[in-house]
């Protein structure tokens, strides 16, 4: 037990200075292992403490958002609900009774008015980020279907993977609090706390990894963009569909994939949405492996009970399809309503609804920054692979919970 605990307090120590958090220089110091990338150090770098996040919630009027008046409300009204019922567990919960208690009282009654419910309850705030810009990326994504099977069969040989048994999960705020919600992962070798494999490491490993595999995909890319989407169904010989959903991570930085093929002259900018990298992979499957090695991140899964609602958002409820975004946690609350106003995938046509912040992705950082939830299946992972558009947003809170 001794031997553990002394592990647990090396791994606190160590994988804070090994981490890839903001709170460490990109290259690690020299008791971490090798960087392929980074200059030999004679000594470890010195830790420095991250940037300030800087959003900020300026007050507005509802003629201030574009479509406001013209948007179906009523259509977000069961994400609303869904919200309220995460955001009872959580510490802002509390600023949101009120008004959650009178949604429910509403909720199904006959001349039931969204619009008027919102508009007198809740007041809009334009979301600004540290350079007092308005408008940001706007992004999709979707729950793909993968064709797989639970046991290793020709054919089916892509695995996607359960959380496996030696992962360390470290939470740096028990030591570090201004660094809540920051946590990095690992592994003991011997009596030293190391990285967790990369995504190479993890693919050379192959079965050797202590844990599950929950099922093998016929396909690397969509086994790739599944880790992407962070959740799926795989639809299984006899029918059936199995649910997954994002577990865990190795800890290691998302790197873009799209970005790199853009960098190496591979495709051209407009041509890197998920289309065009998948296209690509067919075209030069002897290169898949080293471009999708090129990031070093994998995430892990669990399956879940199959349903037909959308997949659980990282604020513990289902996502629901054109109403659920994923945002950065420190600009946007989890659970809170949000007026988005962009466009279209690849068009200047108008996009503008009510949606709720319910999820949070590794990619998606900044104050105006969403994913917007397209839903499942084929045709909306065709608009979230090509969804990257300028877009702004709203953020609509109760007096309980008014910026001071």
């Amino acid at each position: 037990m001794q031997k553990i605990q002394a592990a647990l307090l090396l791994a606190v120590t160590l994988l804070a200075a090994c981490s890839t958090t903001p709170l460490q220089p990109a290259c690690k110091p020299a008791t971490c292992a090798p960087c392929p990338t980074c200059p030999a150090a004679s000594a470890a770098p010195t830790p420095t403490t991250p940037a300030p996040f800087v959003r900020t919630y300026q007050p507005a009027a509802w003629l201030d958002l574009p479509g406001w008046a013209e948007d179906d409300q009523a259509a977000a009204w069961p994400a609303f609900m869904q919200s309220c019922r995460g955001m009872a567990s959580k510490p802002h919960g509390a600023s949101w009774k009120r008004v959650c208690d009178l949604a429910r009282a509403a909720d199904g009654k006959p001349g039931h008015d969204v619009r008027r419910f919102f508009e007198t309850q809740l007041k809009p705030y334009a979301i600004l980020d540290s350079d007092s810009e308005t408008s940001g990326m706007v992004t999709g994504y979707y729950e793909p279907l993968l064709q797989g099977r639970r046991a290793r069969t020709k054919g089916y040989e892509q695995p996607i993977m359960g959380v496996p048994d030696d992962l360390l999960t470290v939470d740096l705020s028990a030591v570090f609090p201004e660094l809540k919600n920051k946590r990095v992962r690992g592994r003991l070798e011997g009596n030293k706390v190391v990285p967790y494999w990369s995504r190479e490491e993890i693919a050379t490993r192959g079965g050797k990894l202590p844990g599950k595999v929950l099922a093998y995909v016929d396909d690397a890319v969509e086994a790739f963009f599944l880790q992407v989407q962070g959740s799926g169904r795989i639809k299984l010989a006899d029918g059936s569909l199995m649910r997954v959903n994002y577990a865990d991570q190795n800890g290691h930085p998302y790197h873009s994939i799209g970005r790199l093929l853009v960098e190496r002259g591979d495709l051209k900018l407009e041509e890197a949405s998920m289309q065009g990298i998948q296209a690509w992979a067919r075209a030069n499957p002897t290169r898949l492996d080293e471009l999708l090695n090129a990031n070093p991140s994998y995430v892990f899964f669990r399956e879940l009970p199959s349903s037909d609602a959308g997949p659980i958002g990282a604020l513990g409820v289902p996502l629901t399809a054109e109403r659920s975004i994923a945002i950065d946690p420190r600009a946007i609350a989890l659970g809170t309503p949000v007026f988005l106003a962009t466009t279209r995938p690849n068009s200047t046509q108008p996009m503008n609804r009510l949606v709720m912040a319910q999820d949070t992705g590794g990619a998606i950082k900044g104050a105006v920054r969403a994913d917007y939830f397209w839903g499942f299946g084929k045709a909306a992972g065709e608009q979230a692979g090509r969804m990257k558009q300028s877009g702004r947003l709203w953020i609509l809170l109760p007096p309980e919970a008014a910026p001071k």
